[in-house]
């Protein structure tokens, strides 16, 4: 694991705060939840750019780097997904963890009928800093860092 390089991307992460939630989205103007991950995993090589998908298979990608909740502690730079029926509709960044609480960045608030910088503005739908439970506990951490052999 190289946590150092997922405190790095977090700090770039935290440039993207307040930046429109838009479905779909994966530039300066607006970026969904899958969207801004994508663009912090390629701004550190871990994905090519251009790259782009949905939460769920962003999960199928790093799955085999899953932390094991009941032992460690996530640290920042963790993806957490959260889940429905088996599949991850939901992506963040651990961005810091304090007293125990961690905290998480990703683009929230919005839904598929979020598709202009108004209809964010109305929702307070955003790139955003949350408690890891606020969308409940159905998730599951992996470390996109973490080197897994072939």
């Amino acid at each position: 694991m190289n946590k150092q390089l997922g405190l790095s991307a977090v700090s770039y992460l935290k440039h993207w705060i307040g930046t429109p939630y838009i479905w779909g989205g994966q530039d300066f103007s607006g970026f969904d939840c899958s969207g801004i991950i994508h663009e912090v995993l390629q701004a550190y090589g871990i994905e090519k750019r251009g790259f782009d998908s949905t939460a769920h298979e962003l999960y199928l990608i790093h799955k085999d780097k899953i932390i094991n909740q009941s032992y460690n502690i996530p640290h920042p730079g963790c993806l957490v997904f959260w889940f429905n029926n088996g599949k991850a509709i939901h992506v963040e960044m651990v961005s810091e963890v304090i007293g125990g609480n961690v905290f998480v960045i990703g683009a929230s608030g919005g839904g598929s009928d979020v598709t202009t910088t108004e209809k964010a503005s109305k929702k307070n739908a955003y790139i955003k800093q949350n408690i890891i439970g606020y969308r409940g506990i159905n998730f599951k951490i992996v470390d996109p860092f973490l080197r897994t052999n072939p």
